[in-house]
């Protein structure tokens, strides 16, 4: 029998238990499970627990699983006459002694909640970015920052290799059209993001992208300008092909003095400097931009790295 189908007697029947009255005000406050709710009450966990069912077969309080421990709160879908019954039954409860002892008892146990967490980091902070690339990966934290972008953007990653980037901007964006030059990379992002259908793949060099004018909100140059034999009409192109007020981010190599880069990979530019990039991007037609050095990763071996954002020119 759930509540919608009992009577307003039914209903006030299950409400003149103090336990279970009791149960409902700490549960209004935030979930708790049944340990937690014992404490609080200084009630034995099968007394807790067996109102508790009363209360959930009746559609007071909803639960749900999170690994071996089952969470319960006051229900959120409660109909207009209960709302209206437990108003009508808390509010003077909340007044008393008693339940204002048991709200202490709860706010201890959030605390204790809170506390535990606390001691784990306090150990764990020296070992904790090692523990969570263990656990997450190495750069969990931004593809979780990816979210942040808005979800109708349409975006060309240009020069994208085998794909990587684009496969991360596609859950976060409207669209993204992933262009190289190099049928070789094309042949693995194709078979990387088969499938995706928020992504186009295409052939096509920077110089000259297969795009219409205005045609994206952002485009992306992840460590590829450096290959690029004309980094202005690159930019050039970059910029027709944004709308007005799209943005640009190239993220390449600080200026280095590694010349066997250009033998052993091709590379024509040994990195840019920040006068560099803002004379490109300026003559190219964009403005606001931001050079920032990236931090240097002690594993890496190569050159550090900088990104750069500009705008276009409304």
């Amino acid at each position: 029998m759930t509540s919608t189908r009992l009577s307003i007697h039914d209903r006030l029947a299950e409400l003149a238990d103090a336990t279970r009255c009791r149960l409902l005000l700490a549960l209004e406050r935030q979930e708790l499970t049944v340990g937690e709710l014992s404490t609080a009450l200084q009630l034995p966990q099968s007394t807790v627990s067996r109102h508790l069912r009363i209360l959930s077969d009746e559609s007071w309080t909803t639960s749900r699983a999170d690994g071996a421990s089952r969470w319960y709160r006051l229900s959120p879908l409660l109909d207009e006459e209960a709302r209206g019954l437990w108003s009508l039954v808390g509010e003077p409860m909340r007044a008393t002694v008693a339940a204002q002892q048991d709200i202490a008892r709860v706010d201890a146990v959030m605390s204790q909640r809170r506390a535990r967490s606390a001691a784990f980091f306090a150990t764990a902070s020296a070992e904790w970015d090692a523990m969570r690339t263990t656990l997450f990966g190495a750069r969990a934290d931004l593809s979780a920052a990816l979210a942040l972008l808005d979800p109708t953007l349409i975006v060309g990653d240009l020069g994208c290799g085998t794909g990587a980037l684009s496969a991360a901007l596609a859950p976060h964006v409207a669209h993204v059209h992933a262009i190289d030059a190099s049928p070789e990379m094309l042949s693995t992002a194709h078979a990387r993001l088969a499938g995706v259908r928020n992504i186009t793949v295409a052939h096509g060099a920077i110089e000259s992208l297969p795009l219409p004018n205005a045609s994206l909100d952002a485009a992306v140059l992840l460590l590829v300008l450096h290959h690029v034999a004309d980094p202005a009409r690159a930019l050039a192109e970059v910029r027709r092909v944004l709308k007005p007020n799209g943005r640009v981010l190239v993220a390449d190599m600080r200026a280095h003095a590694k010349e066997e880069y250009r033998q052993q990979m091709g590379h024509v530019w040994l990195g840019f400097d920040a006068n560099t990039m803002s004379t490109l991007l300026q003559d190219a037609g964009f403005y606001g931009v931001r050079y920032v050095p990236l931090p240097v990763d002690p594993q890496a071996t190569g050159p550090a790295l900088f990104t750069v954002t500009a705008t276009v020119v409304a």
